[in-house]
């Protein structure tokens, strides 16, 4: 096999895109049972009207759906449409354990059997790597606590009181479906940053060239969101307006039935949720030591420098719609330069 791709999410698709027609021998690898990647399982009361822009697929216009449809339904319809339209067969769901260096070539295991390649595109994302903080007292707690990824929808929080950790898109969309169902209290590292002016290409073009700086240094990367900052929608305004969205900072520690800030105060909660973000989906990769001593793994656009036969894709400026699509060309031109490089040598 000349390349195997990892992730079948908007940069996985992007990049088996241009190798097909760059006529390199490639397979599509998804652990999840149908398309959509990270989309499937996003929360069904997310609409569409609240999505960020979705940056169109190759060759794909994405056309703009229903404002009110569910991002979890609109979204893996898109994607499956590509899938058909240009002919990608995805295999899945197959589970990759490991990725393993074989004398010059990749083995790629999985539960499904070896692939062996001499090019990897990895573009698993960071779905199935939910961060969970740690403080103290946190096992006392007597509520529950969940982690935004496991979070299906306000009604279940009528009449209880939730404290939303995060500063997020997801934190901030969460929080106002319960608030009306129930009380909140939102608490967040660094106070919150809204931006008033429209996010245009060139806004996430800039933002995304700051998440590169960070993979460039060998660097865990940002979210994308953290250097845009929150955007100033109607609901947003008006949260803000009428308190919903006052925010406090990081409590200090966790009692059974709350939380205590630093100055003394205390603060009681029914349920924690969690929306502290996710982590990049590469452990698998470990066996082939790219990670350096910054933490992260160091990235020469989409290539990783420790080892130029793989590619990683969806991962840190490209974990946004706004990148994708770019960095899985950029993989699939490099991945076919460096073939041919070796062919001629």
């Amino acid at each position: 096999m000349d390349v195997v791709v990892i992730g079948a999410g908007q940069a996985g698709l992007s990049a088996a895109y241009f190798l097909d027609r760059m006529n390199l021998e490639h397979v599509v690898l998804d652990a999840d049972d149908g398309p959509g990647g990270a989309w499937r399982h996003r929360w069904p009361t997310l609409r569409m009207a609240t999505v960020h822009g979705i940056h169109d697929l190759p060759g794909t216009p994405f056309d703009p759906p229903d404002p009110a449809a569910p991002a979890n339904e609109v979204l893996p319809a898109y994607f499956a449409d590509f899938e058909r339209r240009n002919g990608i067969h995805v295999r899945r769901p197959v589970h990759v354990h490991a990725v393993r260096d074989a004398h010059g070539a990749l083995d790629v295991e999985t539960d499904h059997g070896t692939w062996r390649t001499r090019a990897l595109v990895n573009a698993t994302g960071t779905w199935t790597r939910p961060f969970w903080p740690r403080y103290p007292g946190q096992e006392l707690f007597r509520g529950r606590q969940l982690h935004s990824s496991q979070y299906t929808g306000p009604e279940e929080f009528a009449g209880e009181h939730v404290v939303v950790v995060g500063g997020g898109t997801s934190a901030v969309q969460q929080l106002l479906e319960i608030a009306r169902f129930g009380t909140t209290t939102w608490v967040t590292r660094r106070e919150p940053e809204f931006r008033d002016e429209p996010f245009t290409p060139e806004a996430g073009r800039a933002a995304v060239a700051l998440v590169e700086d960070r993979v460039k240094a060998g660097l865990p990367p940002r979210s994308v969101v953290s250097v845009t900052g929150l955007s100033l929608t109607p609901a947003v305004r008006e949260a803000l307006r009428d308190g919903t969205l006052a925010r406090e900072p990081v409590f200090e520690r966790i009692t059974e039935d709350g939380v205590v800030w630093p100055d003394g105060r205390t603060g009681r909660a029914d349920v924690i949720l969690w929306a502290t973000g996710f982590r990049p989906a590469v452990d698998h990769l470990a066996p082939l030591g790219l990670r350096g001593p910054g933490g992260g793994v160091r990235l020469d656009g989409t290539r990783v420098v420790a080892d130029p036969r793989v590619h990683l894709v969806g991962y840190g400026p490209s974990a946004s719609t706004i990148g994708a699509t770019r960095a899985g060309r950029a993989a699939a031109k490099e991945i076919r330069d460096l073939l041919t490089r070796e062919l001629v040598a």
